[in-house]
């Protein structure tokens, strides 16, 4: 299987993961707000911290983001490419977040393609701070009480990421067992969920979120990324029994590389190693 050698030694646990509580939901986010408030404002009304959502055609301006790259200085195994700010409206086709803390404020990460005003088609990394929208539009999103996406530094990767720890109840109503989850680097995708599910007793779960970054990817439907850095999100998934009786992860997603490529379409099994991290929240059905 692939690999990319990180900076730093590897962690033992290569999954990190805390169960709780959560309940899917949607809401709208409104003009005229940063997606950052926006975001923590519906989380909010619905009497939750943080969690992650998903989303489709959504309008922003202004709107900052950047690319997966090359690292210039061998500090980390890839990085980001400068800031880009596109004039007038940026339209999504697609979108994946997850909503914590960093530094003690809210904090996203937050993946998705889009089509720039001048019709520049484009994806990588959505910036809180850079990010307004422009026209409102809904979210689906699902909310986890218990647990808490935390933005701490990552020996492994030397990087500042996002990872689940356990947090005190903010009394939200929920429905379903959770739970959140941040897989490390050089190990496979599906591979990886099938093996957690088993190992926790689940036999049939659905993803909520999904934003981290695979080495290149390789697709059912024949398509190949080669260039090893990707920004990526999850468009939808689910980890359920095959007709053989084995659980499979079946992981529809959509990237860009550091080359401006994009890809679309379900991940092979065993074949998608990722790259610096991926978090997502499972929602146990069974």
């Amino acid at each position: 299987m692939r690999s990319i050698k990180q900076p730093g030694a590897s962690i033992p646990e290569r999954i990190q993961w805390v169960e709780a509580r959560g309940r899917a939901f949607s809401f709208r986010l409104e003009a005229g707000l940063p997606l950052l408030e926006a975001a923590r404002r519906g989380f909010a009304a619905e009497g939750f911290a943080g969690g992650v959502l998903n989303f489709g055609h959504g309008a922003f301006a202004p709107f900052g983001y950047v690319m997966p790259a090359l690292s210039k200085t061998g500090d980390n195994a890839a990085f980001y490419s400068d800031t880009y700010r596109p004039a007038g409206v940026t339209r999504t086709r697609l979108g994946s977040m997850t909503l914590g803390s960093r530094d003690g404020a809210p904090f996203f990460h937050c993946h998705g393609l889009w089509t720039e005003a001048d019709g520049k088609e484009s994806g990588g990394h959505m910036l809180p701070d850079e990010t307004v929208i422009a026209e409102p539009f809904e979210v689906q999103a699902f909310g986890i009480d218990g647990a808490m996406f935390i933005a701490e530094p990552d020996p492994e990767t030397n990087f500042k990421l996002f990872g689940p720890v356990t947090a005190a109840s903010t009394g939200a109503r929920t429905t379903r067992r959770a739970f959140a989850l941040r897989l490390r680097p050089n190990q496979d995708f599906a591979s990886s969920l099938e093996a957690f599910c088993l190992a926790h007793g689940i036999a049939r779960a659905k993803i909520h979120g999904g934003v981290g970054s695979t080495i290149g990817a390789r697709f059912t439907h024949g398509g190949v990324t080669e260039p090893f850095a990707t920004e990526l999100a999850i468009t939808n998934g689910m980890i359920a029994p095959a007709a053989s009786g084995v659980l499979e992860a079946a992981l529809n997603v959509a990237l860009i590389d550091y080359t401006g490529g994009i890809a679309e379409g379900r991940l092979i099994r065993g074949d998608n190693p990722v790259l610096m991290t991926m978090e997502l929240v499972l929602e146990v059905l069974v």
